[in-house]
């Protein structure tokens, strides 16, 4: 096979590509090719002739795992065209979440798993825990005892970062402090209900695998099954995740990650960067190789961007450098209140425009979401087309549930939360029916068949055996996946009218679904891809289409992430919002604000615009001018300052000139005589 490939890569990326098989990290900084690098490892593994589907590529998005099996397929049909898309088809690649669903249906049987589980989303699983909370009664506690949502971050919390209860209060959720043991009986009982509905939540995934590791002929045959195991952004890793790779591969033998220290910024998500640090620790012999080339920034942008992060207590030191030349520093704005910044960042963002930068390849960065609100009004006030990244996602849809729930139900009858939400969409359907109706599909052995016995309510009368009817033909699993939707949609139809507005819009995420369907070969995998990495947007109450061709964008500094452009404002460059105060409690909590800072620096490829405003009023400035004054991030040194050039907006009225005119000398004299 041809190699000439390796060429194309830089020094530093090629020793990392064709490294031998000893465990190895890779600390890759931010746009210096870890795509291309982790991509040309795989290639370089199948090229030495390892059998491609002894692979295992461990991503965090399942975009990260396309975009680097699509360029392993490029770089193999290079090399030799004949039998490149047969030998990538054969590598295990995907998220750390849809491995493990993979792996789990291959154990089920020797896991006590049902072939049949079902895999919940999140909003699913806080119903599931707020339906066994309120069965034990917590709901009508004497004392006001965390909510769904609160509860379900907790158990989140304690699984994925293995921490007792009682510490993740403490730390996390302190104002749920008084409540361990309820909370340790609630989490016992949602265990033991997902168990017997055959359910699955996220963390209850990687938690299987990790589990059927501890095991010690389940361990050693998927030992087996693998002779390399490649991770991306291993930064992001919480200590589940970690313990899964340790014991897949104990020596490090075979074991390729690839991340950035100082870009270690999920520990809300119970992410640690204790696993990149401790890599070398965990794996004695582990080669420790630095990609230092960055192809994204202009040097001084990256001249900044190194200040600030060389200040990090402990982190593996690099020296990000461009080939890419510019006289331009990096700005430093300041200005006198929001008003301001968002003047000046409409103002540049217009004036590039002009210069020919289209409004997407500009990007307003912030620590938290509210920060852009004074923004996004002057930007609708002015008419220029914006975007927010985030928002309602796709699964969280209402109606997009409200059809998943009867294919989820056709495909596990024990699942008790689709099946409330299937019934509480009929007519007449109350707590009461539903909970009778549930009960009578149990005394029916979960047979959908024999469910159709249940007196329905009188309101339900047609709509019942319609939606029994649907459940009959569709629990084999036996039509195509897009008839099975297309009935799906035939049923529910008439409710999405009723139930909804913009019901029309709506419908086009129903018809969405059934044409994506068509890349399944069964129920079950489809549901649980779509649950393990749904698409991004919906049309739920997006009202029209936008016609703009053009918008800036407007995002949180975590989820710009891995994202870039050519311009790069970072507001509220203020203490208190960069670091945020809410996240600055201890000495770990501050520097990952710091790599908070750096990531935002980072996405900037020409210009970097940092703003901060030196005012910030309390509260509804219409009712009060009370305000504060605000000082610079402590994440901009005096060594950091000199990478930038200081700008500063002068404040309108003290532009304005002084009045000259003669007036009476004694004024201050009659002023004081007041007190004579």
């Amino acid at each position: 096979m041809d190699a000439t490939w390796l060429d194309k890569l830089n020094p530093q990326q090629r020793q990392a590509v064709t490294h031998g098989n000893g465990p190895l990290l890779i600390i890759a900084g931010a746009g210096t090719g870890k795509t291309a690098t982790l991509a040309g490892r795989v290639a370089w593994l199948v090229h030495e002739g390892m059998d491609p589907g002894r692979i295992l590529l461990l991503t965090f998005s399942r975009r990260a795992a396309a975009e680097m099996l699509r360029r392993v397929r490029s770089i193999l049909a290079g090399a030799a065209p004949a039998g490149a898309d047969a030998q990538v088809a054969r590598v295990w690649g995907g998220t750390f979440h849809a491995i493990a669903n993979r792996i789990l249906r291959l154990y089920a049987s020797a896991l006590g798993l049902g072939a049949d589980f079902t895999v919940i989303d999140r909003s699913d699983a806080e119903d599931l825990m707020h339906l066994v909370r309120s069965n034990l009664g917590l709901d009508k506690a004497d004392a006001r005892f965390p909510r769904k949502a609160t509860c379900m971050a907790i158990y989140s919390r304690c699984l994925n970062a293995q921490e007792p209860v009682e510490a993740a209060l403490e730390k996390h959720f302190p104002w749920c402090a008084q409540y361990p043991d309820r909370l340790k009986r609630l989490f016992l009982e949602y265990a033991q209900a997902k168990q017997r509905q055959n359910l699955l939540d996220y963390d209850d995934l990687l938690l299987y695998w990790r589990h059927m590791l501890d095991e010690p002929a389940i361990a050693a045959d998927m030992r087996l099954r693998f002779d390399a195991v490649l991770v991306d952004e291993y930064q992001d890793t919480n200590a589940v995740q970690a313990a899964i790779l340790k014991a897949l591969k104990p020596d490090g033998t075979g074991l390729t990650v690839v991340g950035d220290d100082a870009q270690a910024i999920y520990s809300f998500r119970a992410a640690t960067v204790r696993n990149i640090l401790d890599f070398p620790k965990d794996f004695p012999g582990a080669a420790v190789l630095k990609l230092e080339e960055n192809y994204r920034s202009v040097q001084p942008i990256l001249d900044a961007a190194n200040v600030v992060i060389e200040a990090a207590g402990e982190r593996f030191a690099k020296n990000l450098f461009s080939r890419r030349a510019s006289d331009q520093k990096p700005r430093l704005v300041n200005v006198l209140d929001e008003d301001q910044q968002s003047a000046y960042v409409i103002e540049q963002a217009l004036a590039n425009l002009e210069a020919g930068i289209p409004l997407r390849r500009q990007a307003v960065l912030f620590r938290a979401a509210h920060h852009s609100d004074a923004l996004e009004v002057e930007l609708s006030r002015r008419n220029i087309p914006f975007v927010k990244y985030g928002g309602l996602k796709f699964l969280e849809a209402a109606h997009v549930k409200d059809a998943l729930s009867y294919l989820r139900l056709a495909e596990n009858p024990r699942d008790q939360t689709a099946a409330l939400r299937a019934l509480g969409l009929l007519d007449g359907f109350g707590p009461a029916a539903c909970r009778r109706a549930l009960e009578h599909l149990a005394g029916a052995g979960f047979d959908v068949v024999r469910w159709a016995g249940f007196a329905a309510p009188a309101a339900a009368v047609e709509q019942w055996p319609a939606l029994m009817a649907m459940l009959r033909r569709l629990r084999h699993d036996s039509p195509p996946l897009p008839e099975q939707i297309a009935e799906v949609r035939r049923f529910y139809s008439p409710i999405l009218e009723r139930r909804y507005d913009h019901a029309h819009l709506r419908a086009r995420d129903l018809e969405q679904l059934e044409h994506i369907s068509g890349n399944y070969e069964s129920r079950g995998r489809f549901l649980a891809e779509l649950t393990l990495d749904p698409p991004n947007s919906t049309q739920d109450l997006a009202g029209e289409p936008l016609r703009e061709e053009d918008w800036l964008v407007l995002s949180t500094i975590h989820s710009a992430k891995g994202l870039e452009w050519d311009v790069v404002f970072v507001v509220h460059a203020a203490d208190g919002n960069i670091p945020s105060d809410m996240a600055s409690g201890s000495a770990e909590e501050v520097e990952e604000e710091r790599r908070l800072f750096y990531v935002a620096l980072t996405r900037a490829k020409d210009q970097l615009h940092v703003v901060f405003p030196l005012k910030y009023y309390h509260k509804n400035r219409r009712t009060s001018d009370r305000h504060s004054y605000a000082q610079l991030t402590r994440f901009i040194t005096d060594e950091a300052l000199e990478r930038f050039e200081r700008v500063a907006k002068a404040d309108p009225q003290a532009a304005e000139p002084r009045v000259e005119l003669s007036v009476a000398q004694d004024i201050r004299k009659r002023i004081a005589g007041m007190w004579a």
